[in-house]
């Protein structure tokens, strides 16, 4: 009886996969990864070279990414059927062997695997190995704290409606924006409206080759790729501050 084992890979570089990690992928005989369709796909990027010889490889190419609206029927429905349909091989597959399936940072953060890991629930046995999230790879390349003494730090998803965005961007000391891409324009104006804007960083690809790190202010708001991350530091108290 085998297994499936979701394997963190962490942000991008693979020296910051774990020793366990690491592990995993080298003696995987049977890898899975997502991929948009005519793309190697980011987790297999990562594990380039790693792999073992004759492993057998099974690419989960994505029905629809940014073609259509997230929130289209017709998105919800092609993506439920996809993951339905890996769901089934995956549990048939793992009946006599162990299948790794490979997740950039940490599968329990917004990890795509978790849309199999529901479904597969009392089917299979099935492990998790944790990874370094990708936005804890980017505030490390911008190179200070993202968060001190009682800072608040809150994650915010760039397909958010822009009032809803400006609050939470109000509300918060410290600032992690995820799912950019063709949303940056509006993520822009939100910080901008929250007062924000000055203290935003756009990290695009962090850890990985072609890493840029620049103040978002800066940027221009066409020129964002999908691997890319806006953050805005807290300013709470040092630990040599007066009290």
């Amino acid at each position: 009886m085998g297994r499936i084992i979701c394997c963190g890979l962490g942000p991008g570089d693979p020296d910051l996969m774990s020793v366990r990690a690491d592990r995993t992928v080298r003696a995987a005989q049977h890898v899975a990864y997502f991929r948009k369709k005519g793309r190697p796909g980011q987790a297999r990027r990562i594990v380039e070279g790693m792999l073992a010889a004759g492993v057998t490889e099974y690419p989960m190419e994505y029905p629809v990414t940014t073609e259509i609206a997230f929130d289209s029927p017709e998105y919800v429905q092609l993506l439920a059927g996809f993951y339905d349909e890996w769901a089934e091989r995956l549990a048939r597959l793992s009946r006599a062997v162990d299948v790794v399936v490979l997740c950039e940072g940490d599968p329990y953060f917004y990890g795509s695997f978790m849309h199999l890991h529901t479904r597969l629930q009392g089917r299979v046995e099935i492990e998790v190995i944790a990874g370094i999230p990708g936005m804890v790879g980017c505030w490390n390349g911008v190179g200070q704290p993202i968060a001190l003494g009682d800072d608040v730090t809150t994650v915010l998803m760039g397909t958010l409606a822009e009032a809803e965005l400006e609050r939470r961007m109000r509300d918060s000391d410290a600032l992690v924006v995820m799912k950019t891409g063709r949303n940056l324009a509006k993520v822009r104006r939100a910080l901008s409206s929250a007062g924000r804007l000055d203290d935003a960083w756009l990290v695009e690809r962090g850890t990985m080759p072609g890493e840029r790190v620049a103040r978002l202010a800066e940027i221009d708001a066409a020129d964002c790729p999908y691997f890319a991350i806006v953050l805005v530091h807290g300013k709470g108290r040092h630990l040599d501050a007066a009290e």
